[in-house]
C-alpha cells in the first residue's frame, strides 16, 4: 500500500498588481514553492497588472508538507527579477477546505526572514550516568541553504541555545551545504525541564554588517532527555511578523485543492474496474443502476472532470474506449429532446469526450495548429474589429502618412484575419488521414447515435454539428485562444498577439456552430468576417463526412487496448538548442566545456548532435537516468545549468550538464525530462549541486570525488492531469473515493 499525497493547484489570475518598470507596467511570472522548494513556475505575461495565467499543475509530493505559496515577481532582462510579493497557505489551511482553497488572495511583502530552505542534521541526547546531567547536541552537517551571497553561496554556522546558554559552531566558508561535525554540550539544571525548548539556528556569518537567518528548529527539551533525537529535520523560519497591506501589492486568484490517498496493489482494484467495465461489456441491466449512472449522479462540476480524466484513461488501458464514450452519449442523447442544446452542458458524457480528445489527439492538434499559430506569434501584427478597442495610433505606419483610420485598420485586420484562418481551416480540412483512428472511430459511433435519435431531415445538421461542438468548440478553439495550455507554445501570449488569437477563437467557434448563430449575437463588429466564414463551413461538413468513413476493418482495428505508451510516445516530448559539456570537461577548459547542440527529448532517450540535420548523435535512454537536478548557480561562469545523472550498463554513473538560455526554459526542460523519467527505478536520493574540481566538490567542499550526494533530489513532477502516464490503480482509488459517496445506491 502506498500513500499518495497531491496538490492540484491552479493559478488563475492577478489584478492590481504594482508597476515595476519604467513603462508603467510589470512582467509577471509566478513561481510555485513548497516547503521553499521550487516546483513549478508559470509562463511571464508580458507588460500587464492584471495578468491571466490560468496554469493548472498537479504536484506529486513523495512526503508530507509543511506550507505552500507562490511568488509573484516581474521578469527583467537585465540584472535580478524584482519580486512584488507572496501567498502563503499552511497545510492546515489547505486540508480545513474539503473542496478545496478557491479564491482571491491579497499578496504579502517577501521578509528575508521568513524565506528560508534547506534541512539539518543532528543528533541530540542526554546520557543517563554523570551529574550533572548534560546535554550533547552534535551538529553533524546541512544541506540546501538559501544562497545568501553574492557568489549564490553562504558562510553558515550554527547558534544552539538552551538554558540561558548559547555556544556557536565555526563558520564554514562559501557553501550551501556545510559539514560542521561539531558536538556542543549544555549542563542542565535539576528538577524537571517543564517546556524548556532547545533552538538550534543556522546563520549566514558577515564579515560587514548583520548576519544572515538560513533557518531554525527547536525541541522540547524533555522529548529529548526520555529519548535521544537523530535525523534530518526541515529548517523552519521565525514566526511571521508581515502586517496586512491592505492590497497594496495586489491580489491572486488561486484553487488549491489537497488529494491525500492510499493506492493499493493494482489486483485490489479488478473487482471494481471489472464493475465498471461490465456495464459495456454486458449492457443488460438497468441504466440507472450501473456503476457509471451512479458515478454520474454523485460528481459535481468541481470533479466530473477529473472523473473523466480518470475514467478514460482506464478504459483505455481495457481497449473499451469508444464503447465507454457511445455509452455515455446514448444515454446523454436518451435524456435529451431538444438538439440545439445537444453536448452543451459539462455532462459526464461531454467532458469524458473532451479529455479523450486531449489524451489521444494532442500530438495530431500540435501537427495541424503548431505552424500557424507560431506564424501568429512571430508576426505580432495588430489585428482588431471592434471600433471601441481600436487604438489607431498603435498602428501607424513607419511612413509620412501618420495614423491609419478606422475603415483601414479593420481592413487590415480583416486580411490578417483571412490569411491566418484561411490557414488554419486548410490545415483541418486537410488532417484527416492525421487524425487518430480512435477519434476517427469515436466520432463515428457519435454520428449513427444522433441519426438514430434525431432521424427526420429537420435534423439533418445535427449529424454535423455534433461532432463539430466537440471537435471546434472544445479542441481547435481553446487551443487557438489559449496555446500555452494546449502546449503549442511554451510562452502566454503578449497582449496584441491574445487579441488576434481571441478573434480567431471567435472564428473557430461560430465554424464549429455551422454557422446557425452568426448575426445573432452581440458583437455586430464581428459581421465583415461572416462572408470568410460561410465558404469554410461547407468545407468542414465535407471534412467531418470524410473523417467519418472508417471502414469496418479499421475500425475494429482501433478498439484494442492501448498500452501506456500513448500517454508517453516516442515522438518527440521537446527539442530546441542547449549547450552542453560532460563531467570532467569543466577542470580543464573552464570558458569552451560547454558545445552548443540540439536536442530531442522522447520518452526513450534525451539525444542531441551538433544541428538537426547532422546524422552522429549522442544519445542518453531515459531508463538510466538517475537524477535529474538543477546546478548552483554559482558552479559555472553561466547561470541556468542543470543536470543529468545516468548510470549505465555496468553500473557506472555519469553526469552530463546542460546551460540553458533563461530560468524559464531551465524549469521547462527540468519538467520535461523528470516528466520522461519519472517512473524509472532506483532514482538517486541525493547528488551533488556542484562539480568536482581542483580536488574538491564545489558545492560541500568534500575532497573525495565519491563523497555521497550532498543535496537532496527532487522526485516532485508537476504535470497536467490529463497528461499523466497511465496509472491504473491511482485512476482507479479515484473513482472508489467518489462511488465510495454512493454507498446506498450501489447496494
Amino acid at each position: 500500500m502506498a500513500k499518495t499525497t497531491s496538490l492540484h493547484c491552479r493559478v488563475v489570475e492577478g489584478k492590481d498588481l504594482p508597476a515595476k518598470d519604467m513603462s508603467g507596467s510589470s512582467d509577471p511570472y509566478c513561481v510555485v514553492k513548497v516547503d521553499n522548494e521550487v516546483v513549478a513556475r508559470t509562463a511571464t505575461v508580458w507588460k500587464s497588472l492584471n495578468p491571466v495565467w490560468g496554469e493548472e499543475y498537479t504536484l506529486r509530493l513523495p512526503r508530507g508538507f509543511h506550507s505552500f505559496a507562490i511568488y509573484v515577481l516581474d521578469e527583467d532582462t537585465i540584472g535580478q527579477d524584482d519580486v512584488i510579493g507572496k501567498v502563503s497557505l499552511s497545510r492546515q489551511q489547505i486540508s480545513a477546505e474539503p473542496r478545496g482553497v478557491d479564491s482571491w488572495l491579497s499578496l504579502v511583502p517577501v521578509d528575508p526572514n521568513e524565506e528560508v530552505q534547506g534541512e539539518i542534521h543532528l543528533e541530540l541526547q542526554v546520557p543517563e550516568q554523570g551529574h550533572p546531567r548534560v546535554l550533547r547536541c552534535h551538529l553533524i552537517e546541512a544541506r540546501d541553504l538559501a544562497p545568501r551571497d553574492l557568489s549564490g553561496t553562504s558562510d553558515p554556522f550554527v547558534r544552539v541555545s538552551c538554558c540561558g546558554h548559547t555556544l556557536e559552531t565555526a563558520v564554514i566558508k562559501k557553501t550551501r551545504f556545510p559539514h560542521w561535525d561539531e558536538v556542543l554540550e549544555f549542563k542542565l539544571p535539576e528538577g524537571e525541564q517543564g517546556e524548556v525548548m532547545l533552538s538550534v539556528e543556522v546563520w549566514d556569518w558577515d564579515i560587514v554588517g548583520k548576519n544572515d537567518f538560513l533557518g531554525r528548529v527547536e525541541f522540547p527539551l524533555d522529548t529529548i532527555c526520555t529519548d535521544p533525537t537523530k535525523g534530518w529535520f526541515q529548517l523552519l523560519p521565525f514566526p511571521s511578523t508581515t502586517e496586512d497591506h491592505g492590497g497594496q501589492l495586489g491580489a491572486l486568484r488561486l484553487a488549491v485543492r489537497l488529494v491525500e490517498d492510499r493506492v493499493l496493489p493494482p489486483t485490489y482494484y479488478q473487482p471494481l474496474i471489472q464493475l465498471l467495465t461490465e456495464t459495456i461489456i454486458s449492457p443488460g441491466q438497468p441504466p440507472a443502476s450501473t456503476a457509471l449512472a451512479v458515478l454520474e449522479e454523485v460528481t459535481s462540476g468541481e470533479s466530473r472532470q477529473d472523473v473523466a480524466t480518470k475514467l478514460v484513461k482506464i478504459f483505455l488501458g481495457q481497449g473499451l474506449a469508444v464503447p465507454l464514450l457511445d455509452y455515455l452519449t446514448a444515454h446523454e442523447l436518451a435524456r435529451n429532446t431538444d438538439p440545439n442544446i445537444l453536448f452543451r452542458s459539462n455532462s459526464l458524457a461531454s467532458k469524458s469526450m473532451e479529455q479523450f480528445m486531449k489524451v489521444v489527439g494532442l500530438s495530431y492538434l500540435h501537427e495541424v495548429l503548431k505552424p500557424v499559430v507560431n506564424r501568429i506569434f512571430e508576426e505580432k501584427k495588430y489585428v482588431e474589429l471592434d471600433p471601441s478597442k481600436m487604438e489607431l495610433s498603435r498602428s501607424r505606419r513607419i511612413s509620412f502618412k501618420g495614423s491609419l483610420s478606422e475603415a483601414q485598420v479593420q481592413e487590415t485586420s480583416l486580411e490578417l484575419l483571412k490569411s491566418y484562418l484561411g490557414d488554419i481551416v486548410d490545415a483541418i480540412v486537410g488532417s484527416v488521414d492525421k487524425c487518430p483512428l480512435l477519434m476517427r472511430v469515436a466520432f463515428k459511433q457519435l454520428r449513427r447515435r444522433v441519426e438514430e435519435r434525431f432521424p427526420s431531415v429537420q435534423h439533418e445538421e445535427v449529424r454535423y454539428f455534433s461532432i463539430s461542438g466537440f471537435l471546434f468548440l472544445r479542441f481547435f478553439a481553446p487551443a487557438v485562444l489559449t496555446p500555452k495550455l494546449f502546449r503549442l507554445r511554451e510562452q502566454h501570449a503578449d497582449p496584441r498577439t491574445s487579441r488576434t488569437l481571441l478573434l480567431l477563437a471567435k472564428a473557430l467557434q461560430s465554424i464549429g456552430n455551422l454557422g446557425l448563430q452568426l448575426g445573432q449575437g452581440k458583437e455586430p463588429w464581428m459581421a465583415p468576417l461572416h462572408a470568410i466564414l460561410l465558404p469554410s463551413i461547407t468545407r468542414v461538413k465535407a471534412f467531418l463526412d470524410s473523417l467519418v468513413t472508417v471502414e469496418s476493418t479499421e475500425a475494429a482495428a482501433g478498439e484494442g487496448p492501448v498500452p501506456p505508451a500513448l500517454f508517453c510516445p516516442s515522438a518527440t516530448i521537446k527539442e530546441g538548442y542547449l549547450h552542453t559539456c560532460t563531467q570532467g570537461g569543466p577542470a580543464l577548459l573552464p570558458r569552451f566545456a560547454f558545445k552548443k547542440r540540439y536536442f530531442w527529448l522522447s520518452s526513450e532517450a534525451l539525444t542531441y548532435s551538433k544541428s538537426p540535420e547532422w546524422q552522429v548523435r549522442c544519445s542518453i535512454p531515459v531508463p538510466w537516468m538517475r537524477a535529474v537536478e538543477q546546478v548552483d548557480e554559482g558552479t559555472f561562469q553561466h547561470r541556468h545549468v542543470m543536470q543529468i545523472v545516468a548510470q549505465d550498463g555496468t553500473g557506472q554513473l555519469h553526469t552530463t550538464y546542460i546551460q540553458c538560455q533563461s530560468g524559464q526554459e531551465l524549469w521547462q526542460w527540468l519538467w520535461a525530462v523528470r516528466q520522461a523519467s519519472s517512473a524509472n527505478e532506483d532514482m538517486l536520493p541525493t547528488c551533488h549541486a556542484g562539480i568536482f574540481r581542483a580536488g574538491r566538490w564545489t558545492c560541500c567542499l568534500q575532497p573525495a570525488c565519491t563523497a555521497p550526494g550532498c543535496s537532496r533530489t527532487h522526485s516532485t513532477v508537476a504535470l497536467g492531469e490529463w497528461s499523466d502516464p497511465l496509472d491504473p490503480a491511482a485512476a482507479a482509488q479515484t473513482l472508489y473515493g467518489h462511488l465510495r459517496q454512493a454507498g446506498a445506491q450501489l447496494r
